[in-house]
């Protein structure tokens, strides 16, 4: 039967049918939802370090030590796992200019701290210091605790130009000098297991000399 002047259609009832059943549907739809941040399970935490004057913002284990996010995650190795219990001193970095234990300290512990490896102390063309000095005065032997021996170094020369006494500082109330006694303290967290005990006295008391050092 043929649809009658004026009359909608079949086909014009089913189009506008499917169309309100369409609005419905979008109108019935739940709203979008934010895409979920990253969760990170709870052995897991997001540090953010400045390393060699570069901002790292990392995911770690909490158990992960400073030294094991610098060798392990930045590839940092020239900060050498030795005793890996604080004994030896092959780990010893500068964490906001202070000489630390790399492999006592949990990377979690030291958020925003500005920490300095060998890497950053200097490069083969532009040597810190104390880097040409133990080249000069051949203060190693394997090299292998020659990066913390250099690291504690420099802090070593701030602790002393900041007048911070030692455990063989006879006087308090004087400013004290790099003798060879207050050396040989100052220095003993750092082991030499080739024995290039008095290279390494040389090569730093001449930099002490000659007013250098720092970071």
């Amino acid at each position: 039967m043929d649809d009658l002047p004026g009359c909608l259609s079949r086909r014009d009832v089913l189009i506008a049918s499917a169309g309100t059943a369409t609005l419905t549907a979008a109108d019935a739809a739940p709203p979008e939802t934010a895409v979920p941040s990253k969760t990170l399970p709870p052995t897991m935490s997001q540090v953010t370090l400045e390393i060699n004057g570069k901002a790292h913002s990392l995911d770690v284990d909490t158990r992960t030590t400073l030294l094991d996010l610098l060798r392990e995650q930045l590839q940092l190795t020239g900060t050498k796992k030795g005793c890996d219990h604080g004994q030896c001193g092959a780990c010893t970095v500068l964490m906001d200019g202070r000489r630390v234990n790399s492999c006592l300290m949990l990377a979690v512990m030291a958020p925003g701290a500005k920490v300095t490896t060998i890497e950053g102390l200097g490069t083969p063309t532009k040597m810190h210091p104390l880097q040409a000095a133990f080249v000069a005065h051949d203060g190693y032997q394997c090299g292998y605790c020659t990066p913390g021996q250099i690291c504690s170094a420099v802090g070593m020369l701030d602790e002393l130009q900041r007048g911070a006494p030692s455990h063989v500082t006879a006087d308090l109330n004087v400013e004290p000098l790099l003798s060879p006694d207050e050396l040989r303290e100052r220095m003993s967290g750092n082991l030499c297991r080739c024995g290039a005990y008095s290279n390494i006295a040389e090569a730093i008391t001449q930099v002490a000399q000659n007013g250098g050092g720092a970071a």
